[in-house]
């Protein structure tokens, strides 16, 4: 493939035309009893939107043409739109009504569409509160359950401090998500709204490190934990230690600082070969994990112009329709190819996943570095002494794989240790905060937490609703009441 074909880190989402989306919008109107809003669990999966957005009720004003009503109502449930309509997988077009027998309602688009109308009509404003309640709040993390945290509660009109460990706000959406899925000017660019509102962000402060939870706890009348579940899985296999293995989120961070670093030149960061894994080019490049970090990884590495992609998966590949065991309104567990792979299927003539599979051993030459993945095949079975299904090795089936550069993106074991014992929370199992049940307040009086760290990997939309009810039970203890 030449080299002139691969795409650029500019953001790869289309407007699609207005009047066309106006009459995807209308067939909205068939629907009978809306699912898309329930934002509920069934069969242990999400169906419909966490947030409860009101989706036939702006779907409704999008058919009339009338975007700027529609941004009024989308704001009232939703704190951040512009990022959810270019992330998310949206659970709300999953459990659509119109999509049980035909294609659902474009709702993440219609959203995009709306957001942006209002940003360019200047509608979107942040609330700067005429007084302040002399109550303060520190929000540690910056990502999407943070953000909203801040926002709710700076509109409330409480002082809101926001600590970020990185150079710049924005956590998982600035380092986690590439620049093509989310460019980080739209997040600057509410980042400056919030900003100008009233919240004040302190990055490169490392809370537990840098300062002292007991310092926090002292100036700040609550605190907030939203940093997110940031601890990778490993992959423990013979040869770990060779050079050229990186987890997927280290990776994604230095390219994404580059690329901000560079002025958002594409050409600049494809010739850079000081990155810690050097130049792509030339090299094999292995992603372990099917996830979305996984594909994330697969399509920056093919801007990278690596010479070839890999994605293994250690799960079966998925069915490309639903099963009669996965019915509709349950979120589709069918095979998903999306911009990674399909830009990968596009620079080397084929999808880059191998599923099944799993890393046996890295092997490295003499001087440590990686040179191959011996790897072996899995298949279903199940555990005779628990009875659950796992992914069992295939005797004989090993084989071996040309590997310069492993890309480990397995997913997060939950939040990390040194900022839970800084402040002394509890932790259940999967090394979450805990709380109770429906709750956000930890087991230490004036510490709350939201996001990725109370109820583990999850999505944006998540994040942000998590924030948004965070926002409510802090509101709440600070004052008594809240009519958040």
């Amino acid at each position: 493939m030449s080299d002139m074909t691969r795409p650029d880190f500019n953001e790869f989402h289309e407007s699609p035309d207005l009047n066309a989306q106006k009459e995807q919008a209308k067939r909205c109107n068939n629907c009978g009893v809306p699912f898309c809003q329930a934002g509920t669990m069934i069969a242990g999966m999400a169906s419909g939107c966490p947030l409860n957005n009101l989706v036939p009720e702006t779907n409704s004003l999008v058919s009339m043409g009338n975007f700027e009503q529609a941004y009024v109502r989308l704001s009232k449930t939703h704190s951040f739109p512009e990022f959810t309509s270019r992330v998310c997988p949206a659970l709300c077009e999953a459990a659509c009504t119109c999509g049980l027998h035909t294609t659902p309602i474009p709702t993440k688009e219609n959203e995009r569409a709306i957001i942006e109308y209002a940003f360019a009509h200047d509608l979107v404003k942040e609330i700067k509160p005429a007084t302040r309640t002399g109550k303060k709040v520190a929000v540690i993390g910056s990502g999407p359950s943070g953000l909203a945290t801040a926002q709710i509660l700076n509109m409330r009109g409480h002082s809101v401090t926001v600590f970020e460990r990185s150079d710049r706000p924005g956590g998982l959406l600035r380092y986690g998500i590439p620049n093509m899925k989310l460019d980080k000017r739209v997040l600057d660019r509410r980042i400056d709204l919030l900003k100008d509102a009233g919240v004040e962000f302190k990055c490169s402060v490392n809370v537990g490190k840098d300062i002292s939870a007991k310092d926090i706890l002292k100036e700040y009348d609550r605190v907030v934990l939203c940093c997110g579940a940031s601890n990778p899985r490993d992959i423990k296999a013979p040869g770990r230690d060779a050079k050229g293995i990186y987890f997927a989120v280290d990776f994604l961070k230095e390219v994404s600082k580059r690329l901000m670093d560079e002025d958002y030149s594409s050409e600049a960061l494809v010739k850079a070969e000081d990155f810690s894994f050097g130049s792509l080019k030339g090299k094999s490049v292995v992603v372990i994990g099917g996830g979305d970090t996984g594909n994330d990884c697969v399509g920056t590495a093919v801007r990278l112009y690596a010479d070839s992609v890999t994605q293994l998966e250690m799960m079966p590949k998925p069915s490309e329709e639903r099963l009669p065991s996965n019915p509709w309104p349950e979120w589709p567990r069918i095979l998903k190819t999306d911009y990674g792979q399909m830009d990968a299927i596009k620079a080397f003539g084929k999808d880059p996943r191998i599923f099944e599979t799993t890393v046996k051993e890295f092997i490295k030459d003499k001087k440590g570095n990686l040179t191959e993945l011996k790897l072996v095949k899995l298949t279903p079975k199940k555990d005779e002494k628990t009875g659950r299904m796992i992914m069992a090795e295939v005797e004989g089936s090993e084989y071996t794989l040309k590997a310069d550069l492993v890309l480990i993106a397995a997913g997060f074991l939950g939040s990390e240790s040194y900022i839970t014992t800084a402040f002394g929370v509890e932790c259940n199992e999967r090394t979450n905060v805990s709380t109770k049940p429906g709750e956000y307040l930890t087991t230490q009086e004036r510490v709350f937490t939201a996001g990725d760290m109370h109820r583990g990997q999850s999505l944006v939309v998540w994040a942000i609703s998590e924030g948004r009810k965070a926002a409510a039970a802090v509101d709440e203890s600070l004052m008594g009441y809240t009519n958040l």
